[in-house]
């Protein structure tokens, strides 16, 4: 017993050191105010969750930030379920178009967003020279310095870097049907459509479940996208909560106190919509909760 709790024991340092220690920190931070330099802190009691509470730029942010998600649900989940179920057909160049469609995901934020900038870029980018060059110039855009655009810009690069991810989920959970099953459909007269629908996405359920929880915590902490390609702007009509905590923390009136606040609400809302999430997964699948 003593050597099994020997073998675990460097992961628990790790795992007190750098998840435990900080998450209690960052409570105790939450009820004080403290600008990251003086040795002193100032407790201000429930003062920085009453401020969150009354910050409409903050909750204008986690608007955002669901905006991106419901995106991302629907769109980068659809097109991922949609290249799987292609690419695991028997077709030929499989291992190739595993590696385009996951190439993206793996590249860096910061680089994504600097080749989509220079594309969206109003007046030499590629996007609106190619609207020009076939006569729909009209169309020509700022499309990330309009209020009303630049947050679809946003979600529309999200959704082109991220769309490798719940491909690979939904590939894996395809090819872990059995090619029995859908031979069997075949023999009773069940078209393409009705096997996709009463028979794999059944069976694809529990991985929609987890993709769609992972999907979602994935756009509501969109960070680097929005830094390098609009800063939050124009306005605060890109903010995301990521952003407005870093803003809180490193802006020019720094507060870690208020930031380590947001950052609790933010973790509170996050954890409880993949518990809700995950259960009514669960349920509709028909497995016990």
């Amino acid at each position: 017993m003593v050597t099994a709790y020997l073998f675990i024991l460097p992961t628990l340092v790790l795992f007190l050191v750098f998840s435990v220690y900080p998450f209690v920190r960052t409570v105790e931070l939450s009820f004080t105010s403290w600008d990251g330099l003086s040795s002193t802190f100032e407790q201000v009691g429930l003062d920085n969750y009453v401020a969150a509470l009354q910050d409409s730029v903050w909750w204008g942010s986690m608007g955002n930030g669901v905006f991106l998600a419901v995106i991302a649900l629907v769109f980068m989940q659809g097109l991922g379920l949609l290249l799987a179920v292609g690419v695991d057909r028997k077709m030929k160049g499989q291992t190739l178009y595993r590696t385009l469609f996951y190439l993206p995901p793996i590249l860096s934020g910061i680089v994504v967003a600097t080749i989509w900038k220079w594309l969206l870029e109003p007046n030499n980018g590629v996007i609106n020279a190619t609207l020009d060059s076939i006569g729909l110039g009209a169309l020509a855009h700022p499309w990330l310095g309009d209020p009303s655009t630049a947050l679809w810009a946003i979600s529309l690069v999200s959704v082109w870097q991220g769309v490798g991810y719940p491909f690979l989920l939904f590939l894996a959970g395809l090819q872990g049907i059995s090619g029995e099953i859908y031979e069997a459909a075949r023999m009773d007269g069940a078209t393409g459509r009705q096997i996709f629908v009463k028979i794999t996405l059944p069976l694809l359920r529990p991985v929609i479940g987890i993709v769609s929880v992972l999907t979602f915590l994935g756009a509501m902490q969109t960070f680097n996208l929005v830094v390098a390609m609009t800063k939050g702007g124009p306005g605060y009509a890109t903010e995301v909560p990521i952003l407005h905590i870093y803003r809180s923390a490193f802006g020019p009136s720094p507060d870690f106190g208020y930031a380590s606040a947001l950052s609790i609400i933010f973790g509170v809302l996050l954890f409880g919509v993949s518990m809700i999430s995950l259960y009514l997964s669960r349920r509709s699948g028909g497995e016990p909760s």
